[in-house]
């Protein structure tokens, strides 16, 4: 062949998915070893004319390729084999598809259309409140409870953070001078040993109302007693003489139905009415003013003091109370409900 193909010519830099092999052949050469192509993906060059494959060269086992015709000395034999790949794990730009796994953005994504995630993650922590929609805006459709959540900025200008609804209470209690919050309730009491409100706190409230509704007790003619804390609860005061009536009675508990005993019997609603604690934080004597009704065994509803006009009493002690029990003289109580509330500090 190397009578009739001509001289050499130069031939251009392959694109990267090709390889590339320039010999400069010797006298008579046929066999070119060691050149690695993929079969069936290569083009033989000698003197810039392209040879025919089977016919001009054998190229089957991917390492050497055999000239039919040797070669002239100084010939230029250029191999040029092309490798494989894929490109079907693409995502169309026309058709679009789907990534299964991250994708890294450096520049800005723009959509016409909505944008679905399981998730949202903003970097700086913050998105525009015009952008913000929270189910549509749509109304809660019930009350509000203490465990709801609403959205707050934090410090003004700080971090957007959830706070409950009961934190609002609390705000607003100290907001508003005199006012009387919700602190506690008993619940629904049943065969219960006794029902305490530890939640006294001085730096909101000055003095505490508690208000009870029928609470009976479990055994028939009974007095309710109120005993002060000045450990949080861990302890109560029962000790006869550390309290005292506005008669001059020695006592052992705050009087609530000193005159009349509650029955039991069906029919009998207990004792309706309230206790005031004033100002338990005081370093002087704590007070306690009671308005009661009692329904005694097998008899109409009495005032709870009757005729002794029996209107307060007084824990003898300059240590703050910070906690306060309910029992019956004995046995427990079988039924009712009592409930605590704060005098917000003005």
């Amino acid at each position: 062949m190397a009578g009739y193909i001509g001289g050499k010519v130069a031939v251009s830099a392959p694109q990267q998915i090709e390889t590339k092999h320039t010999i400069t052949a010797t006298a008579s050469q046929t066999s070119i070893p060691n050149v690695g192509y993929t079969v069936g993906a290569v083009h033989v060059y000698q003197n810039g004319i392209r040879l025919v494959d089977g016919t001009d060269y054998t190229a089957t086992n991917g390492s050497t390729v055999t000239l039919e015709t040797g070669a002239t000395e100084g010939d230029q034999i250029v191999i040029v084999s092309h490798g494989s790949f894929e490109t079907s794990d693409t995502v169309s730009k026309a058709c679009g598809g789907t990534f299964s796994s991250n994708v890294a953005v450096s520049g800005n994504v723009t959509a016409t259309g909505s944008v679905t995630a399981n998730s949202l993650v903003v970097p700086d922590g913050s998105i525009p409140l015009v952008d913000l929609d929270i189910d549509g805006g749509t109304d809660i459709g019930a009350a509000l409870v203490d465990a709801d959540l609403m959205i707050v900025d934090d410090g003004a200008g700080g971090t957007n953070r959830k706070a409950t609804m009961s934190r609002l209470a609390t705000y607003m209690g100290t907001k508003i001078g005199g006012g009387m919050e919700f602190i506690a309730s008993s619940g629904e009491l049943s065969s219960a040993a006794s029902a305490s409100f530890t939640g006294f706190d001085a730096s909101k409230y000055d003095s505490y109302v508690f208000n009870l509704y029928y609470v009976r007790p479990a055994t028939n003619n009974q007095f309710l007693l109120a005993h002060a804390s000045v450990n949080g609860g861990t302890s109560y005061d029962t000790t006869n003489g550390n309290y005292h009536t506005n008669v001059g009675d020695d006592d052992n508990n705050f009087n609530l139905n000193k005159q009349y005993s509650a029955g039991n019997a069906s029919g009998e609603y207990g004792i309706m009415g309230s206790l005031v604690i004033l100002k338990p934080s005081a370093t002087a004597y704590t007070l306690g003013f009671a308005s009661a009704a009692v329904h005694p065994s097998s008899g109409a509803i009495r005032a709870a003091h009757g005729t002794e006009n029996y209107k307060y009493t007084a824990y003898l002690s300059t240590t703050a109370v910070n906690a306060i029990q309910f029992k019956f003289a004995s046995g427990n109580i079988a039924s009712g409900e009592i409930t605590m509330f704060g005098v917000v500090n003005s």
